[in-house]
């Protein structure tokens, strides 16, 4: 059968079927790849949400340890005799002199007021709303307390060491990084021992953020060179390892890293639009609250700062979260503060 020739007018209609054809196809693979790609966003930011919380049954890789129970430690008691550790000297020799000044100076910050809080409408509800707190003058770990430190406390006989060291001792090379797996209580009393105490919400807040209402130490833009957070080393890191995540008075590793116990209980902001069930402390699992282990009171206390596991809102200097006292994380550290004498305050 002979084939009718193809006209010139038919040609070009059919080329104009063909382009919009592929213009559609194209179009097509263009939007699905870009809903698959929001979708794997959508399911990586939850994956990643949900590993910077923790869960008590199944995280148990970065903190078990013989006979101990999961985000528990036992606090107020003495370490076994059976538990070898530091001695007051061995401690003492883990850094040199000028690390040693390093990691235990403190910054003094003026009395005045500073805005405490934010009204964002993206931030979380028990953050709002931004309003004015007045601080004596105090002074405050120009650091989070580092592993070495912490270690003369355990050297002292004062408590067992933490979780996560290895036969009673740091593991190599992480002398400078925060010292975590430390509860509430662990936190008040080194600060007790080293003459200090936990600093105050507000007082952790100003230090972290001066008066000019800024969202991080450095200012009011992300910059994630500047921080460990969101699982981007995947660890903890040295207290000094980002100077330029600075505070306006020179505070370092406020943002990230671990995040930090401060002396507060966690309780509404005046004004707050947060429901207060936020506030209440739910009734705890009784496999993980026995004997030495039992919680003085059931509250939540505040922690600031966010962590190496937390996603970066959780950074913020303003952003407060919270935990158990009797909690303690591979993401959980602390500084402690000071008062100055009176004469010192201006």
């Amino acid at each position: 059968m002979k084939r009718t020739p193809i006209t010139p007018a038919e040609r070009r209609r059919r080329k104009r079927w063909l382009s919009a054809t592929l213009v559609v196809c194209i179009t097509i693979a263009m939007v699905g790849g870009s809903l698959h790609v929001m979708e794997l966003g959508s399911m990586r930011m939850d994956e990643m949400r949900g590993k910077a919380g923790y869960d008590v049954r199944d995280m148990h890789e970065h903190i078990r340890a013989a006979g101990e129970e999961i985000y528990v430690q036992e606090a107020n008691e003495k370490y076994g005799a059976g538990i070898r550790t530091y001695t007051p000297d061995e401690a003492r020799a883990l850094l040199g002199d000028e690390q040693w000044r390093d990691v235990e100076w403190m910054i003094s910050i003026p009395a005045g007021v500073f805005t405490m809080g934010s009204d964002d409408p993206r931030t979380n509800e028990q953050n709002k709303p931004a309003h004015q707190v007045r601080t004596h003058a105090y002074r405050i770990d120009k650091f989070p307390v580092t592993q070495a430190q912490y270690a003369r406390f355990v050297a002292s006989g004062k408590y067992r060491p933490p979780l996560n060291w290895k036969d009673g001792h740091i593991p190599r090379g992480l002398e400078l990084h925060p010292v975590t797996m430390v509860s509430w209580y662990n936190a008040r009393d080194y600060c007790e021992w080293a003459g200090k105490r936990l600093p105050t919400e507000a007082e952790w807040e100003k230090a972290a953020r001066g008066t000019d209402g800024r969202s991080w130490p450095w200012g009011s833009a992300m910059h994630p060179e500047n921080l460990n957070t969101y699982y981007k080393v995947g660890r903890t890191t040295p207290v000094n390892a980002y100077p330029n995540g600075a505070s306006p008075y020179g505070v370092m590793d406020m943002a990230g890293n671990v995040q930090e116990w401060v002396a507060d209980q966690f309780t509404p902001y005046p004004g707050t639009p947060a429901s207060g069930e936020i506030f209440q402390a739910k009734d705890i699992d009784p496999d993980y609250q026995r004997g030495s282990n039992e919680v003085e009171r059931l509250v939540y206390f505040v922690m600031r700062g966010g962590s190496w596991k937390s996603d970066p809102f959780s950074s913020y200097t303003y952003h407060r979260n919270y935990s158990m006292p009797n909690y303690a994380s591979d993401f959980f550290g602390f500084r402690c503060a000071a008062d100055v004498v009176a004469n010192e305050e201006k």
